[in-house]
């Protein structure tokens, strides 16, 4: 939020009372990021770690490699780059190196299919791809992926809350340096829960060997329900030591299901890039609903409040639990990005 409203910002006290004191490796990973990623960005941390004061430069984007920390999966990363790279000056060409896959940060599948495809609906829609060259599960990563993201002059306002029926599931179950039939058994556990509600169902498998399969062997599931109007929900879910491939097909089915119930239009791992875009929108109303609000949403509320000035109006809606969000955006307009 710094980066893009401009406003520095200083951090104290960051785990000042913790056995291992300051940022952690994933996080001065990440602030590495935002050096290549802009110019004129001053980022200096204190001796210990635990202060770090941030002066923004101008986001200009362009073609960089970077050795993402194995501590977080490159979800996080990528996350932190799709907020920023709509609005830098030109297109983002980034090569992540890590973990593809972990039980922390969402997938690069879930970016791929959800995430993505969230900026749509705000005119952000030429030339985005993401690109999984290869896999790596944690602990030691080994994945590769491609990002690429084109500036934009202006993102559109979002009008958005027909959340449909659901009527048709998608899902991705991986594996790497394991048996190819692992991912074959987590497709079959999970489509004995799901056909019950939808005969539409296609799950595909995605087993990797040899030097793409990472440096660490791992299995998951990635599932996407989407609904008549365009709603994409999404929850998956990566095995963890000794757990069988059987129960992790299952418990992710019931994950999805739960989601669903939760009503809006988007689901809760991506409240937080909707209202960022709502509110870097021009200056017209935007509007859509959500299932419950998550703890980091509500805080995220608070933080474009103190960054951007901006509040939205929330309502329970009448017909379920779900609850509306509506707010006007600040009218951003990029006028770093290159005219062609």
């Amino acid at each position: 939020m710094s980066l893009l409203s401009g406003f520095p910002i200083r951090i104290d006290q960051i785990r000042s009372d913790m056995d291992n004191p300051g940022l952690s490796d994933y996080e001065v990973s990440l602030l590495q990021i935002a050096e290549k990623i802009t110019n004129g960005t001053v980022i200096d941390i204190s001796y210990t770690g635990t202060t770090v004061l941030i002066r923004p430069g101008s986001i200009i984007g362009g073609k960089f490699q970077h050795e993402c920390s194995v501590s977080r999966g490159l979800g996080y990363y990528l996350e932190f780059l799709i907020s920023l790279a709509p609005f830098s000056k030109n297109t983002v060409e980034a090569t992540l190196f890590g973990v593809t896959n972990n039980s922390i940060d969402l997938s690069v599948d879930s970016i791929r299919t959800v995430t993505l495809p969230t900026l749509l609906h705000f005119g952000i829609d030429s030339n985005i791809e993401l690109l999984v060259k290869k896999r790596g599960a944690e602990p030691l990563g080994g994945g590769e992926v491609r990002f690429v993201c084109p500036a934009v002059r202006q993102i559109k306002n979002m009008i958005f809350t027909d959340k449909g029926y659901i009527k048709r599931i998608r899902g991705i179950a991986y594996s790497t340096r394991v048996s190819p039939q692992t991912a074959n058994r987590v497709v079959e556990a999970a489509r004995s829960i799901l056909n019950q509600f939808t005969p539409d169902i296609y799950l595909y498998t995605d087993a990797y060997k040899g030097k793409e399969s990472g440096l660490s062997p791992g299995f998951g599931l990635t599932l996407v329900a989407e609904s008549t109007t365009g709603a994409l929900i999404s929850t998956e879910l990566n095995g963890a030591a000794g757990m069988p491939s059987e129960d992790l097909g299952k418990e992710c089915a019931k994950q999805l299901l739960s989601e669903v119930c939760k009503g809006g239009c988007f689901d809760s791992y991506h409240q937080w890039l909707v209202l960022l875009m709502m509110t870097m929108s021009t200056e017209d109303v935007s509007k859509t609903n959500f299932g419950k609000l998550n703890k980091f949403t509500i805080q995220y509320l608070r933080d474009l409040k103190t960054f951007f000035n901006v509040t939205f109006k929330i309502e329970p809606n009448n017909d379920d639990d779900s609850i509306n969000i509506t707010g006007v955006g600040i009218g951003h307009i990029n006028v770093n990005k290159n005219v062609v």
